[in-house]
Order: C-alpha cells, then structure tokens, then sequence
C-alpha cells in the first residue's frame, strides 16, 4: 500500500478507480478497506479515483500513543499529506463517523482542499458528547461513566471490526478515541467553509436529530435512513449509494 507522512507518522492508503478523486475516511475502530468490504468501493471507483485512508492508529498507518497526535488540526495533516502523496490540489471527502469528524475539520482549517463533503453519523455541533448524554439518559449509567470499552465492545460486533481490533494496538486505540471523544463542536468553521455539504443519519442514531437540525441552518443536504441505528448507517451501503452519487457527480 503506497504510504504517506505526517508529523513523522506513516499514513496508509489504498488508490483504486479512475476520475474525479474522492478521499473515503472510516469510523472509529475501522480502516480504509472496510469500505470496499461493505459495498462502497466498487460502486464509487466505477466514476472516481477513490483514495481509502487508514487514519492515524488504525490499519497500516502508524499507532502512536500520544493523544495529541489525534487533534483535529493533526486529522487534518494526514489527509492533506496523503493528497500530497498523489498529487491532488482538491478533492472530494466522505467520511463516516469519526470520518465525518475529520470532514468537519478539513472544511473548518482547510476548505480549499475540499469541493464537496458527505458526512455520515457525527453531531457537527455537540460532538461525540451529545452520544454519550444520550446513553447516559437511556440505560441509566452514571454521568462519569468512561465510554470506550461499550464503543469498543459494539464496535467487535462486527467480525470485521472485531479482527482489526484484534491485530492492532490497544494504546493507539486508546489514544484515539480519546481524542475524539473530547472533539468541540465543528459546526462554525463547518458553516462558514462555503463547501457544499451532504450530510445523513439513521432515524435511530442519536446523532440524526442534531445532523438535520444543522443542516436546515446552514442549507446543506440531509437524508434519512428509516429505523437505521449508528452501525446501521454504515451497513446499508445499498441505500446509501444512490442518495451520495449525484451529490459527489454534481461536483
């Protein structure tokens, strides 16, 4: 896999298809491939190149410990420096998650890398908080409760996940996670970025409500998927594709 650096950190990805490039940007405790995986790749590179990160932590790009390598500013760099690495002034992000984070924060400190953004399943305005608040009210747990190891556990659900979580480095996980769970709110520099914006989320993520809401303030795209939780944002790749595609060919 060719290797980007950033900050003296190796950034993996993978390049595949031809045409306008499109970065694509996993969720926490996923990698570039699990885009391919569950349906997504083959669709987009019919049309673009698509350029499939593994972001800092995850995957074949390094796992440093330290949580300020997380930052959003550092997310950032990766990306950028992986644009570097192809040669690519400008291009489109999809990001998911953790991966719409990072699309935040492109278009916040570097919007003349970007012409468009979809960003799935992340609160632009209260952050990874607002998930947290939300499952403190509903399982009853204790407002100090430390929320990685149930992320972590929902995450090795998924046998997909479950083996990436199981080859890669618990410190790095941590480390990453932790910078992500404590990201402010993006939305003013999101707002004012003057990228065009296509966001969604399952009627059943608790990130759907404040997703719509800001959306309908700034004018961008919103769709839903019906009865879809967090994880099942991610796995309906069938009834994702055609609401994303005119988006991403419009640019």
């Amino acid at each position: 896999m060719p290797i980007a650096r950033s900050n003296g950190y190796k950034i993996s990805y993978e390049v595949s298809g031809d045409g306008p490039p499109l970065v694509v940007h996993p969720g926490m405790f996923q990698d570039g491939a699990h885009w391919a995986h569950s349906g997504y790749t083959a669709a987009l590179a019919a049309a673009h190149t698509v350029i499939a990160i593994d972001p800092l932590g995850l995957g074949a790009s390094d796992a440093p410990h330290d949580v300020a390598a997380y930052a959003p500013r550092r997310r950032v760099e990766a990306v950028t420096a992986v644009l570097d690495d192809c040669g690519v002034d400008r291009a489109a992000f999809w990001g998911y998650s953790l991966g719409a984070m990072t699309g935040y924060a492109l278009a916040a400190y570097a919007p003349e890398r970007l012409t468009r953004l979809v960003a799935g399943a992340f609160d632009p305005v209260g952050g990874f908080r607002s998930a947290v608040d939300d499952a403190i009210e509903r399982f009853a747990l204790p407002a100090d409760v430390d929320a990685y190891e149930i992320v972590k556990q929902g995450a090795c659900a998924d046998p997909y996940q479950a083996a990436l979580v199981g080859a890669g480095d618990s410190g790095a996980f941590r480390a990453n996670y932790d910078a992500f769970s404590r990201e402010p709110g993006l939305g003013p520099g999101l707002a004012a970025s003057g990228v065009p914006v296509l966001m969604y989320a399952g009627t059943g993520d608790p990130w759907h409500e404040p997703m719509r809401g800001f959306a309908e303030r700034i004018g961008a795209g919103f769709f839903s998927l019906p009865d879809a939780d967090h994880k099942g944002g991610w796995d309906r790749a069938a009834e994702v594709l055609p609401q994303v595609m005119p988006f991403l060919s419009a640019g």
